[in-house]
């Protein structure tokens, strides 16, 4: 009856980055607008890359595949964050916080899998140009991406049920979202099985990405210092180095957060640092990628103004077909009959 009852537990309680109430408002407003600028950013380049043909190559594809995985590891967090400050509540479902443990994993190890294969993309691209399209065809992208998302999947539902076998008794969560290390460290049974699974798949799928990542990147910089040309070597240099900034953003915040897990006690710090890379890396991307790479600086503002354009020529179509409404025109004349002068 014991074991039973400590496993009968139907809510956490996210306690957020602080407990004072006159922070609440501005913890609000940042964390909304790093949303915002993150769902706009990254629509923006799916959007571009979709309506501009000439940026149709499987290097775009990538990125349009990264974005989209942005814009859905953000709102697996910020909106249940945003939600719970709005209406002062701090409780989130057994299920809603599994269900957070769960998409967190599977959009971290995507985002993870993704800059791996753009690595590989970039090293063949520059390393390999004549064989480039017949290596990178769509078939074999299409199959890369979808083999990163299988991956990332598998290892989410095997963390997620890993953690159904254990049984907390501490529902007050020090995060504002669900984290699976916050989840084990308040379990009262034994957390070994979980942190060696934990360990095993960060080795395996977090140290094989990682180790393409740099091999592809030493190739890339040999075939670069062999390059006669000048523009080609910046050209290539500006888009792995988009990339390369990237990596390092993502990698680099998600090994602070560990590290200052394994150093530190404390929980408020450990919170802040998991913002690093679970909202961070996913609000810069689409400025890194823009201001590096000058197709993607420049397509996006076409886009924005041939939208401007659009949108204003519609307005002109539909108030040139109102003042040429006879009914309309009826109504603005009575109007001025009945209206005091």
């Amino acid at each position: 009856m014991e074991a039973k009852n400590r496993t009968a537990i139907s809510e956490f309680l996210l306690l957020g980055l602080s407990d004072d109430l006159k922070l609440q408002p501005l913890i609000f407003s940042i964390f909304l607008s790093m949303y915002l600028v993150t769902i706009l950013g990254n629509l923006i380049i799916i959007l571009t890359i979709i309506y501009y043909f000439h940026l149709d190559t499987l290097m775009y594809f990538f990125l349009s595949n990264l974005s989209a995985n942005d814009i859905c590891f953000s709102t697996s967090t910020i909106p249940k964050m945003l939600l719970n400050i709005q209406k002062q509540d701090q409780n989130i479902s057994y299920i809603g916080c599994i269900s957070q443990v769960c998409f967190g994993s599977v959009f971290g190890g995507m985002e993870n899998c993704l800059l791996a294969v753009m690595a590989y993309d970039h090293y063949v691209a520059i390393c390999h140009p004549l064989r480039y399209t017949i290596i990178m065809n769509p078939c074999l992208c299409v199959m890369l991406a979808l083999i990163s998302l299988f991956i990332s999947t598998a290892v989410a539902l095997l963390h997620s049920l890993m953690v159904l076998r254990l049984s907390c008794t501490e529902p007050k969560i020090p995060h504002f979202f669900c984290e699976l290390g916050q989840i084990i460290k308040r379990s009262c049974s034994d957390p070994l099985i979980n942190n060696v699974l934990i360990f095993v798949t960060a080795c395996v799928f977090g140290g094989v990405p990682v180790a393409g990542i740099i091999f592809s990147s030493v190739n890339i910089v040999f075939s670069l210092l062999r390059m006669p040309s000048s523009i080609g070597k910046h050209k290539a240099f500006s888009t792995c180095g988009s990339h390369l900034s990237v990596v390092s953003l993502f990698y680099g915040t998600g090994f602070g957060v560990y590290i200052s897990s394994a150093v530190t006690d404390s929980s408020w710090k450990s919170a802040v640092a998991s913002v690093m890379y679970s909202v961070v890396p996913q609000m810069l991307n689409p400025f890194i990628y823009s201001l590096r790479n000058k197709e993607m600086k420049e397509a996006p503002r076409k886009l924005i103004s041939m939208t401007t354009s659009i949108t204003y020529q519609l307005l002109r179509a539909w108030v040139s077909r109102v003042n040429q409404c006879e009914i309309c025109q009826n109504v603005r004349n009575f109007c001025h009959c009945i209206l005091p002068k």
